[in-house]
């Protein structure tokens, strides 16, 4: 890829990853009758508290960018990172692991318990375990899309 313009790589990853997790939360939920739009804002609450289902498409369309602001925020984070520790690059599957268990403790222990959301409830072991493997494989998405803009 275009080492001066890493943006024509991570950005599109940016798209596809997030794309991703938004797919994988709604078809993990859909069965229980949440729909793509109960998932939006979900993430909305982050900001708005339960106040965030009752906001309609305002709340969806800020849990949507936020959601993809997330997102850039980790592939981001993996790349400038990679871009001083050859490690990463060379290593994308152990280094994008680690990356992915670190993004699942910093939104599950930091990010949630400071916001509107809350606290996260970990009673859920299905959602917790399928959770933390869909963190990993986010973690190896951004070190493998980081890699590749590296190049």
């Amino acid at each position: 890829m275009d080492k001066a313009n890493p943006m024509r790589t991570l950005l599109p990853a940016t798209l596809g990853i997030g794309t991703l997790d938004l797919l994988f939360a709604w078809g993990f939920w859909a069965s229980k009758g949440v729909t793509l739009t109960d998932i939006l804002h979900s993430i909305a609450a982050g900001w708005y508290g339960k106040a965030s289902y009752e906001m309609g498409m305002t709340s969806a369309l800020v849990g949507t960018v936020s959601h993809y602001a997330i997102m850039l925020a980790f592939v981001l984070a993996y790349w400038l990172a990679a871009r001083r520790i050859p490690a990463l690059r060379a290593h994308p599957w152990g280094g994008g692991l680690a990356h992915g268990l670190g993004i699942y403790a910093l939104m599950s222990f930091v990010v949630l318990p400071l916001s509107a959301a809350g606290t996260p409830d970990f009673r859920n072991g299905a959602w917790v375990a399928s959770s933390i493997a869909m963190h990993l494989l986010i973690g190896v998405l951004c070190a493998f899309a980081a890699r590749r803009a590296l190049r």
